[in-house]
């Protein structure tokens, strides 16, 4: 599979960059950080729609959109690698995941997401989600290898 990350906002040289970028060296599944910039001054539902279509245009077409969001669902390490495995078994070769800025992603974007996914109940600065996702993915890709990075198995 490979994987796109699309996220608002600029995090081109910091730790949590370097951060994500182990993680995604780690993985066999390519996994490619795109960015936008936030748009400042409109009201908050045209910063959000503005947002949403920039995002849509930097994922590949016919990718399956996975939105993240506060109010998403929330998956044990396990849980998530199942889900991948499943979307991988049903032959979906791009995953798109959706970061959005300050003000969330559109609920345009939310509902005809393949799934809306939480991170937990906190919310988070943009940056560390970012590296939190990129290790959920490693941590996938190992999880269904049978690799012992987890220290648990699907059969557990």
């Amino acid at each position: 599979m490979r994987i796109t990350v699309a996220a608002v906002g600029r995090d081109r040289a910091s730790s949590t960059r370097d951060l994500f970028d182990a993680y995604c060296r780690r993985a066999t599944w390519p996994i490619r950080l795109v960015e936008i910039a936030p748009r400042q001054g409109a009201t908050r539902e045209r910063r959000l729609a503005d947002e949403g279509g920039r995002l849509l245009r930097l994922l590949p077409g016919g990718a399956l959109r996975v939105a993240l969001d506060e109010r998403g669902r929330q998956l044990d390490s396990i849980s998530f690698a199942r889900l991948l495995g499943d979307w991988r078994a049903a032959g979906h070769t791009e995953l798109g995941f959706l970061i959005g800025g300050p003000d969330g992603l559109a609920p345009g974007l939310l509902e005809p997401a393949a799934a809306v996914l939480a991170l937990g109940t906190m919310t988070w600065p943009h940056r560390l989600v970012r590296v939190m996702l990129a290790e959920q993915l490693y941590r996938a890709e190992t999880i269904l290898m049978g690799h012992p990075y987890h220290r648990a198995s699907l059969e557990d």
